[in-house]
Parts: C-alpha cells; sequence; structure tokens
C-alpha cells in the first residue's frame, strides 16, 4: 500500500494546478457578473463569489504542498516533466493562478493584490524566459508536440497588466503584453498548421482546444485597460473589436465539435476548458460595461451560467476519478 502511495505521488503531475486555475477563473467570473445585476442578487453572488475563492486558494494550496512533497522526493520526476515537450508549457500555471487572485483581490484587498501580482509577474517572467528559450533550442521537439497548451506561458503574460495597470505598473505591464500578444500570433500560426497538416491532437489532449480562444479574450481585456477604454472615453476602439470578436470566433470554431469533446475519457486535461470559457465570459462583461448594450448583459449571464454547469460537471468526474483511483497513474 505504501509503495503505491508513492506511486501515486510520483505521478502526480503538473497539470493539477489546471484545477485551481479554473476554479479561480471561475470565481472572478461570478464576482464581475455580480457588479452587473441588481443588488439584491448581486450580494449573493458576491457571497457566491468569496466562497468559490476561498476554495481556489484552497486548492492551490493543497495541490502546491503536495507538489512540493514530490519535488522533495521525487526531484527526477519533476526535470523529466521540465523535459516534457507538453507537460513544460504547464509549469507557468503556478503564475497564472497568483496573477488570476491578482486581478480578484483588486476589489477585495489591493496591498494583498499587489503583493500576488508581484510574485506572480516575476514567476511569469521567469517561466517565459526558461520555456521560450528551450523551445528555441530545438533540442527533443517535434510538431507533433505542438497543441494550443503552448499558449499557457503566452496567456500568463496578457493577464499581467489587468492587475499591473491598477497597481501603476504601466510600462511594465506594456512589456508583458507586447510579449504576449507577439508571440501569441507567432504561436496561432504554428498551432494552426500543425491542426491543418498534421494528425489530430491525441484524444487526452483534445480538450486544450478551448485555450484557442483565450489569447485574444484576455488580450482585449489587457488591452483596454493599457488604452484606458470606458464607456465614457468611447467604448472599444477598433483594436478591441477585432481581439473580442476573433475570441468569438475562435469559441464558435471549437463548439462545432462538441460531440467529439462529450464521447471522449475523462482526464485532468478536461480542465483545460474551464479557464477559457472563464476568460470570455469575463471579457463580454468587460464588453458590457465598454458599450452598455443589453445583448452583453444576457450573454455574460449565459455563459457564466455555461461555466456554472461545466465546473460542476469537471468536478464530479474529477471526484469519480479520484474514488477510483484513475488519477495519479502511470501514463
Amino acid at each position: 500500500m505504501r509503495a503505491n502511495g508513492q506511486l501515486r505521488l510520483r505521478n502526480f503531475h503538473i497539470t493539477f494546478f489546471a484545477i485551481a486555475l479554473g476554479m479561480a477563473g471561475f470565481a472572478l467570473s461570478i464576482q464581475k457578473l455580480a457588479g452587473t445585476l441588481r443588488p439584491g442578487v448581486a450580494t449573493g453572488m458576491e457571497h457566491v463569489a468569496t466562497a468559490l475563492v476561498l476554495v481556489a486558494i484552497a486548492l492551490f494550496a493543497l495541490i502546491a504542498l503536495v507538489y512540493a512533497a514530490k519535488a522533495i522526493r521525487y526531484p527526477g520526476a519533476i526535470r523529466d516533466e521540465l523535459r516534457h515537450p507538453v507537460k513544460i508549457s504547464f509549469f507557468p500555471l503556478v503564475a497564472k493562478i497568483l496573477l488570476v487572485l491578482s486581478v480578484i483581490f483588486i476589489e477585495r484587498s489591493m496591498e494583498i493584490s499587489y503583493w500576488v501580482w508581484i510574485v506572480g509577474t516575476a514567476l511569469q517572467l521567469v517561466a517565459s524566459l526558461l520555456i521560450i528559450s528551450s523551445w528555441t533550442a530545438h533540442t527533443h521537439y517535434a510538431i507533433e508536440h505542438v497543441t494550443p497548451a503552448w499558449f499557457i506561458p503566452i496567456v500568463g503574460a496578457l493577464i499581467v497588466p489587468i492587475a499591473g495597470t491598477a497597481h501603476g505598473f504601466i510600462e511594465i505591464s506594456w512589456f508583458f503584453f507586447s510579449i504576449g500578444l507577439v508571440f501569441w500570433l507567432v504561436l496561432f500560426t504554428v498551432v494552426m498548421y500543425r491542426l491543418i497538416f498534421h494528425p489530430p491532437i491525441p484524444a487526452r489532449l483534445a480538450p486544450t482546444s478551448f485555450i484557442l480562444f483565450a489569447p485574444p479574450a484576455i488580450a482585449f481585456i489587457s488591452y483596454s485597460k493599457l488604452a484606458g477604454l470606458t464607456l465614457a472615453t468611447g467604448g472599444p476602439d477598433g483594436f478591441a473589436r477585432v481581439l473580442y470578436f476573433f475570441s468569438c470566433f475562435m469559441l464558435a470554431l471549437v463548439l462545432l465539435r462538441l460531440r467529439t469533446f462529450a464521447r471522449l475519457r475523462f482526464a485532468l486535461s478536461w480542465w483545460a476548458y474551464s479557464f477559457p470559457v472563464a476568460a470570455h465570459s469575463l471579457a463580454t462583461i468587460l464588453m458590457l460595461h465598454l458599450t452598455g448594450q443589453p445583448f452583453y448583459q444576457y450573454l455574460a449571464v449565459v455563459e457564466v451560467v455555461v461555466l456554472t454547469l461545466l465546473v460542476c460537471l469537471l468536478v464530479v468526474h474529477t471526484g469519480r476519478a479520484v474514488a477510483r483511483r484513475e488519477i495519479c497513474v502511470e501514463e
């Protein structure tokens, strides 16, 4: 039994952090939607958001603790993940979780938000440098290794300005926005080439296709903060609209394959569904604030309801998989 437990610890992969990221994104979506509803409903939603924030933080702490135990007990396994052409892209999840939490705490505690943003931004810079350096060294990568998960390090850079502008770090925010935007365009070309001209992504990683619409959605939010866009200043400009509506198109493109996704066997990669949906719902809520058009209110509510159902489904499947000991097994 002890040997089995040690083996399961060794197989506790970096992808577990996607659960905490999904819950943090869900909490932020509920928090932001609450600000668009009438006072009575908004108060209840704010309480729900607070509970979800606590859940997200607890999950993050628990996963980090277990992963730290793995790092101490099996440092070689960590090195193997860092050398893995797919798993390496998941390491910036830690920075992304911190950056999302920094956005959440802007409305709760600016001091906490500040320090969480500082740590998250520093980790994001280190992760971006190390991972992009690894890509360009090209010692063990092939086109078959490319999946939408490669956007994860880039999306983190695009999140930085959201809280960064609120804390007055304008130039640093532009620095990260530039990195994220340019590398998103480069990687988007590579990913589309792989999807069009090469065999399909393995079923286990197919859910990462949802990440395709996350970068433009988050870039829209970050650009709006950097450009100081508000309803009073005329709402979204042309570039902001390009980012938002391109994200909408990519979302529609991914949804055309829903039947395919529904047939997949559950894996932790399913949590890749959650954060992109949360990101798009946040972009829609921002469009509501920038345009004042009721359509975006209805769309935001629909997206958050879908996100809620999705997270509930993921929690049930994850709990069932844990109970059946289908998690942390040899791949």
